[in-house]
């Protein structure tokens, strides 16, 4: 049912995706960015439903998990962090990649919609960790379209990774493009 609202929602308001995500995968880390605005949310939740993606999970800050709407964020498949101190985050989810046979947990690399001069470096260490590709993905909201990219699976050269998937966001516009990286 949701995801025939997601659906229509899209169509009434011209969004469409480019790219997939390999059905063959099970567990991979979906990097959405750029993040510049509470919009990149709700356009995220009905992608994930049009892309079939309703097991995806998503990590958000802690806040957002206490009452009253803490349940809703919870059935939207969120998990809380903590981010006012370090809880070896990194670890806590290699270690739920670890425990399941399928996991899709999407991340915004640069960790705020606030203005960064680089990307956090969170995701990559989890995916590393885990093992698991990278699937850059964007919303570009000039164009009205879910950009997805191919599956990243980065290597030992951090630098020339994390300027890869720079590369692949500066080609997106997002809701407020003066904060993007």
């Amino acid at each position: 049912m949701f995801r025939a609202i997601a659906k229509f929602i899209f169509k009434i308001t011209g969004w469409k995706v480019e790219g997939s995500f390999p059905p063959e995968l099970k567990k991979y880390i979906i990097a959405v960015a750029p993040h510049t605005s509470n919009w990149d949310f709700p356009v995220g939740v009905l992608a994930r439903s049009v892309l079939h993606l309703e097991n995806g999970k998503y990590l958000g800050k802690d806040s957002l998990f206490k009452p009253p709407f803490g349940w809703f964020f919870r059935w939207l498949g969120g998990y809380p962090v903590d981010r006012s101190s370090s809880h070896d985050v990194v670890q806590q989810v290699v270690n739920i990649f670890n425990q399941h046979d399928e996991f899709i947990l999407a991340m915004a690399p640069e960790g705020t919609r606030k203005k960064v001069e680089k990307l956090r470096t969170g995701f990559y260490y989890i995916a590393k960790g885990a093992q698991v590709p990278i699937i850059p993905c964007g919303f570009d909201f000039e164009k009205k379209i879910i950009c997805v990219g191919a599956p990243f699976y980065p290597t030992d050269d951090q630098e020339s990774d994390l300027q890869f998937l720079i590369s692949y966001y500066r080609t997106i516009k997002g809701k407020n493009p003066e904060l993007a990286i």
